[in-house]
């Protein structure tokens, strides 16, 4: 029974470095995305508009496993953790699950933005239902959309992800 006693005298402490280390790292993913590289000049809507919804899909693409990454950065890991973690997070599946999570947050434009990634995920594939092929592009779409149109509402947004740890 003593043992039991001095185990968890000694595991809280390291529980309390784990939530101090998720609140640093909440913390430090947000100071980065705030400081993140803008575009060299501002697109006009009308620019904006003009790109299709795959290119958008395909900018989402990057700048979500670029906001995964950064989140899963602290406190430091293996590499193969850190591909493990990542790897996870930007799975189609996953990111069909992000995409059902944020939906009773978007706003009308945004969810319009969200049909039309929707309808351009064309293509077939092999490892993946179509409909969360079609919900992972359309949450792509939107990400890549956001960063173009609104950054501060897609850093509000991804911050409404619960990335697992």
């Amino acid at each position: 029974m003593n043992d039991a006693l001095v185990n968890s005298k000694e595991e809280e402490p390291l529980d309390r470095q784990d939530e101090e280390a998720k609140v640093e790292n909440s913390s430090w993913t947000q100071a980065l995305l705030a400081t993140a590289p803008q575009l060299p000049q501002q697109l006009s809507p009308t620019q904006v508009q003009q790109i299709s919804p795959a290119a958008l899909a395909y900018l989402g693409d990057a700048i979500y496993e670029l906001y995964v990454r950064m989140t899963y950065l602290l406190p430091q890991k293996r590499p193969e953790a850190y591909h493990r973690l990542v790897v996870a997070q930007v799975r189609a599946e996953t990111q069909a699950l992000h995409l059902r999570s944020l939906t009773p947050h978007l706003r009308s434009n945004e969810l319009e933005i969200v049909r039309r990634g929707r309808n351009a995920a064309a293509g077939r594939t092999k490892r993946v239902d179509p409909g969360i092929y079609q919900q992972a592009t359309s949450l792509e779409t939107l990400i890549g959309y956001l960063y173009l149109t609104d950054y501060q509402r897609l850093i509000e947004l991804l911050q409404k992800l619960h990335l697992e740890q």
